[in-house]
């Protein structure tokens, strides 16, 4: 027979912005090109169009929608 034993879990509300929550530098920022990644990405597939001509339509080369669409962002500013 197993005995269980009972483990209290702390439980925090968070504030809407995980980027926050971690106490990013600038959390509103991270959030917003989050939110911007996101929203490129989404457009991306809807228009059924691939990463090459998502980047003619931006104006930028393949790799820098790879990187937006991927989350790395570090070196982009909105």
């Amino acid at each position: 027979m197993t005995k269980k034993t009972e483990e209290e879990i702390e439980i925090s509300l968070g504030s809407g912005n995980v980027f926050e929550d971690l106490e990013f530098e600038n959390p509103k920022e991270a959030k917003a090109k989050a939110d911007l990644s996101r929203e490129i990405h989404q457009i991306i597939k809807k228009r059924k169009i691939n990463q090459t001509e998502a980047a003619k339509i931006m104006g930028i080369d393949q790799p820098k929608v790879s990187d937006i669409v991927r989350g790395k962002l570090s070196k982009y500013t909105l």
